[in-house]
């Protein structure tokens, strides 16, 4: 079956950076475009950037343009999101996600928390 499995969350100071990973299984990874969405408590899940199945082309949220990165091995089916000059606006809880449907359906991952705090 479908999975998606996200790693790297965790707590960073003002500034620094982070790199979050998520492991696909159960599909053809690289036929898939994947994205990153994060959400805060009470709000709306927001997407953060988005890649094609060969990783030829990207787009970012105009929150993190610049500053965050969206890439994948496709050898290893997985997807990641490099993260750098985070703020306390990036505070939020992380998710992968299937961005094409597999059989009609937009699969997510469980989500990593990212907490950005000195």
């Amino acid at each position: 079956q479908v999975k998606l499995v996200e790693s790297g969350g965790g707590l960073v100071q003002p500034g620094g950076s982070l790199r979050l990973s998520c492991a696909a299984s159960g599909f053809a990874f690289d036929m898939y475009a994947m994205s990153w969405y994060r959400q805060v408590l009470r709000k709306e899940r927001e997407l953060v950037a988005r890649i094609s199945g060969r990783g030829s082309i990207s787009n970012y949220a105009a929150a993190v343009k610049g500053r965050f990165t969206i890439s994948r091995d496709n050898a290893k089916n997985t997807v990641y999101l490099q993260m750098n000059g985070l703020n306390a606006e990036d505070t939020a809880v992380y998710y992968c996600k299937t961005e094409t449907p597999i059989a009609g359906i937009y699969y997510w991952g469980q989500g990593t928390q990212v907490t950005v705090s000195s």
